[in-house]
C-alpha cells in the first residue's frame, strides 16, 4: 500500500478550505491542492493526479456527488478515491454516499487538529 500524501480538497467555502489546508499541511504533512467548484476539481484531479479527493457534498454548479459521477466517468480520475465532506450527517445519508461510491464520510465542523489523522485512519482501512 502506498501512504497517503496528496490530497485534493474540493470545498466551496474559502474559510473551511484554508482552515482545511492548513490542518492537512501543517498538521498532517500532506500535499494539498484545493479548489472551490466541482468543474475546476475534475480539471485539477486530472492533472495533478491526488492519492485522495476530499469532496464538499454541497457545493453551487455541480454538487459532490455529481462531481464523483464525473470523476469516475474519466479514465485517469476513475480509481482516486473520495471522501465526503458535509454537515448532512443522517445515518440514510452517509450509507446513500458510500453507496455511490465515497470511501466514508467527515462530519463537519471538523476538527483540524484530528482531521489528518482521520483522513489517513480512512486511507488504511480502505487499503486493507
Amino acid at each position: 500500500m502506498n501512504p497517503l500524501q496528496r490530497i485534493l480538497h474540493v470545498e466551496d467555502d474559502i474559510s473551511i478550505q484554508e482552515v482545511a489546508k492548513v490542518a492537512l499541511e501543517i498538521v498532517g504533512g500532506f500535499e494539498v491542492e484545493s479548489c472551490d467548484d466541482g468543474q475546476s476539481a475534475l480539471a485539477r484531479a486530472d492533472q495533478w493526479q491526488p492519492d485522495l479527493i476530499l469532496l464538499d457534498v454541497m457545493m453551487p454548479g455541480i454538487d459532490g456527488p455529481t462531481t464523483l459521477n464525473k470523476l469516475r466517468e474519466q479514465s485517469s480520475t476513475r480509481e482516486i478515491p473520495v471522501v465526503f465532506m458535509t454537515a448532512k450527517v443522517q445515518p440514510s445519508e452517509i450509507e446513500h454516499y458510500r453507496s455511490i461510491g465515497a470511501l466514508d464520510v467527515v462530519i463537519k465542523p471538523f476538527d483540524p487538529m484530528t482531521l489528518a489523522a482521520q483522513l489517513r485512519e480512512i486511507w488504511e482501512r480502505a487499503h486493507d
